[in-house]
């Protein structure tokens, strides 16, 4: 019976976990072609909800001026498109061997918090609006969720000492 729990609690786990890597990938494969996907929603700006319209399009018009006469700047955003890949792939280790590698699922909460003082401080600096800012702190707030509960299963795994 403990057996059978444990390869169910290890199934939750690694669904878990493949799951936040999906969310990592895609959130670092849109990095990459912002002028792109900002150019759409300025295309289809009716169909955003009427608070974003105008930050979207100043985005765009930022984002498109900035590329025409110093296209070296968005390298930035192709290494943070990167570093989410390779963030990603830390999360192999704990997919293949959950209670040895728990320390990446620890690092995944600790990042997902230091996510909320960075985007409250650097967005306030930015200037970028509060909605935005409260945006971009959800990625912090929904990251950890999965990870929390990664880690407990994790916990309880361990403690069956099944594998």
């Amino acid at each position: 019976m403990e057996k059978q729990n444990g390869n169910q609690l290890l199934f939750r786990i690694r669904v878990l976990i493949t799951v936040f890597i999906v969310f990592l990938v895609l959130s670092g494969l849109t990095a990459f072609p912002i002028e792109t996907q900002l150019s759409f929603f300025v295309k289809h700006i009716s169909l955003l909800p009427e608070l974003l319209r105008p930050w979207i399009k100043e985005v765009s018009l930022a984002v498109s001026n900035t590329n025409e006469s110093y296209p070296f700047l968005s390298y930035g955003t192709d290494w943070l498109a990167f570093a989410h890949l390779v963030i990603a792939v830390a999360f192999i280790g704990p997919l293949k061997d959950p209670v040895r590698n728990v320390w990446v699922i620890q690092f995944g909460i600790i990042a997902c918090i230091m996510v909320l003082p960075l985007a409250l401080i650097a967005g306030t600096i930015r200037e970028i609006p509060t909605f935005w800012i409260l945006i971009d702190c959800s990625f912090g707030v929904f990251g950890i969720f999965p990870l929390y509960l990664c880690y407990k299963g994790i916990k309880k795994l361990e403690r069956l000492s099944v594998f």
